[in-house]
């Protein structure tokens, strides 16, 4: 893959970088890779995720396998009862609120059929190293167990449960997202931002 020369690439950490093939583009967002993957023409594309880049136009790529993008992730926290769930439900909330999370999610207040509670946080899996680092910035602490990744929220799903509160968090859109015909043109330059 020949990377294209880029002035202030320090400003693409946490973007990604496409690989089509016979060139790459560099810039895309979570968003944007899903939507290219999603189509016919783009399906095997190779993805990288910019974790660092320098003013001198060095980046540290980390390849993302294509199905991530497909998948939810996500933490379950146990509690000792319902007023401790209720708590971390709205700890849960108010940090959203006072610190935008990285994307969209949502957040449930359960009761499983054994009588446990539990707050669920459930997201994008390609965002999995973001929520953490939210999480541990807003000093989200709860006194149960918990519990991580794509095979927990599967497990979740499947599991019974009555949900008794629900919300969902909207990020605050830091990056521009394309789409449709845009998107599609960006997919022929070397730096899409």
């Amino acid at each position: 893959m020949k990377m294209p020369v880029l002035n202030n690439s320090d400003r693409y950490a946490g973007y990604y970088v496409v690989d089509f093939g016979d060139h790459c583009g560099v810039g895309f967002t979570a968003c944007e890779v899903a939507e290219l993957l999603e189509s016919e023409r783009f399906r095997d594309i190779k993805v990288y995720k910019i974790h660092r880049a320098c003013p001198d136009g060095q980046m540290e790529l980390k390849g993302v396998v294509n199905e991530t993008f497909f998948l939810e992730a996500g933490m379950i926290f146990y509690a000792n009862g319902q007023e401790q769930a209720s708590g971390d439900f709205k700890r849960l909330g108010d940090l959203a609120v006072s610190i935008a999370p990285p994307c969209r999610a949502k957040a449930q207040l359960v009761r499983f059929a054994d009588g446990a509670f539990a707050t669920s946080l459930i997201y994008p899996a390609e965002y999995d190293d973001q929520f953490s680092r939210w999480l541990l910035d807003g000093e989200y602490k709860t006194a149960g167990a918990a519990e991580g990744g794509a095979g927990v929220v599967e497990r979740y799903y499947k599991t019974e449960k009555e949900i008794l509160q629900s919300r969902q968090f909207f990020a605050a859109d830091s990056f521009e997202q394309l789409s449709g015909e845009e998107l599609l043109a960006a997919t022929k330059r070397a730096a899409v931002r």
